[in-house]
């Protein structure tokens, strides 16, 4: 019986290098679950593969290097095989070589884009409207939107008589507490009750409670007041409001801000106004215009900060002197993205909301 002519083990290793990048070619070519198929018999099959023909010529490679060449054969085996794994799963062959593609599939067709959410359009102009502030050298400043009687009226020089307190104009809270150690029953707190705050102006007390002059912040967030919702209306919707206290702050710097403010969010061509108006809180008080699509639309309410407001937070009107204004953030966004209605602001309906 004639024996096999030797082979050395770098011709054997060169052979197995050679087989392997072939398997990978057939198996990337490969278009069907057929045609995968004939590739794995010509180089995987049991009998008559290509990697059994060369396994079999390994018993003529000298015996100081069937070692090496045993451990390059398996690691060739396993790279083939697991290009047929590949292509097996990428042609959609369900796992075995006889199993048929879903002839339904187009794998040249263009995949679906993964939608991304975005951010609220409020939270949107939220963000734009700091950085117009911070530009403008304001600091936000946040606080609680549940308020006490104290910060939400007292302090801003609203009286327990003014109009502005009917419950049917905020959303009280009732506020238990206990006339006796052992008694269970509660009653209502009418001294000091807790509501909804109806004003972002109580960050402002809050502030300026715990901090000296100068003071230059600004502050955003929601506020709650019993509206019925309609295209302009809603019993919850967002504020921004500024301040500024220093010495010798004049209504100039007010307009000024203003100004700028409107130019910045809205256009450098937009006009702006300021007429007088009352607020219990400033003194002198004004409101703020925009002329926009052919009319004065109304920016918000604005003052100089009255006198009484920075007695109750321990500064000296005589000293200091501020600003304060206040606007509408669901109307800044409105304007500028042309929204004819508040409430689709809040209906939570992703095919509005995808537009931003």
């Amino acid at each position: 019986m004639p024996t096999a002519e030797p082979v050395t083990l770098e011709q054997f290793i060169a052979d197995l290098d050679a087989l392997q990048q072939q398997a990978s070619d057939a198996f990337a070519a490969a278009t069907d679950a057929e045609q995968l198929d004939k590739a794995r018999v010509e180089f995987l099959g049991a009998k008559k593969g290509k990697l059994k023909l060369i396994q079999k010529s390994m018993g003529a490679v000298p015996n100081e290097g069937k070692r090496d060449a045993g451990q390059k054969l398996n690691a060739v085996k396993q790279a083939i095989q697991q290009g047929f794994d590949s292509a097996n799963e990428r042609l959609g062959a369900g796992g075995g070589g006889d199993a048929k593609r879903d002839k339904t599939f187009d794998s040249t067709l263009p995949g679906k884009r993964f939608r991304i959410g975005k951010l609220h359009p409020i939270t949107q102009t939220i963000n734009e409207l700091k950085d117009i502030m911070g530009r403008l050298g304001f600091t936000p400043a946040d606080g609680p939107e549940i308020e006490d009687d104290w910060h939400n009226f007292e302090a801003l020089n609203i009286p327990k008589v003014h109009p502005a307190r009917d419950p049917l104009d905020n959303f009280y809270l009732s506020v238990a507490s206990k006339t006796g150690a052992n008694d269970s029953v509660p009653e209502l707190n009418v001294d000091s009750p807790l509501l909804m705050r109806s004003q972002t102006s109580t960050v402002q007390i809050r502030v300026m409670e715990n901090r000296q002059p100068p003071v230059r912040i600004v502050s955003l967030g929601r506020v709650y007041r019993p509206d019925t919702a309609d295209w302009s209306h809603y019993p919850m919707f967002h504020q921004i409001e500024g301040l500024m206290v220093d010495q010798k702050v004049t209504l100039a710097d007010l307009k000024t801000v203003i100004k700028l403010f409107a130019t910045s969010y809205l256009g450098n061509d937009v006009p702006v106004r300021i007429r007088p108006s009352f607020f219990p809180f400033t003194e002198p008080s004004v409101e703020a215009d925009y002329y926009w699509d052919g009319k004065w639309v109304e920016f918000g309410g604005a003052g100089m900060v009255d006198p009484n407001v920075l007695r109750h937070v321990g500064y000296d009107p005589d000293k200091v002197s501020g600003f304060a204004f206040g606007l509408g953030i669901e109307r800044l966004c409105m304007i500028r993205h042309q929204i004819t209605d508040i409430r689709y602001l809040f209906t939570n309906d992703v095919r509005f909301l995808r537009q931003f």
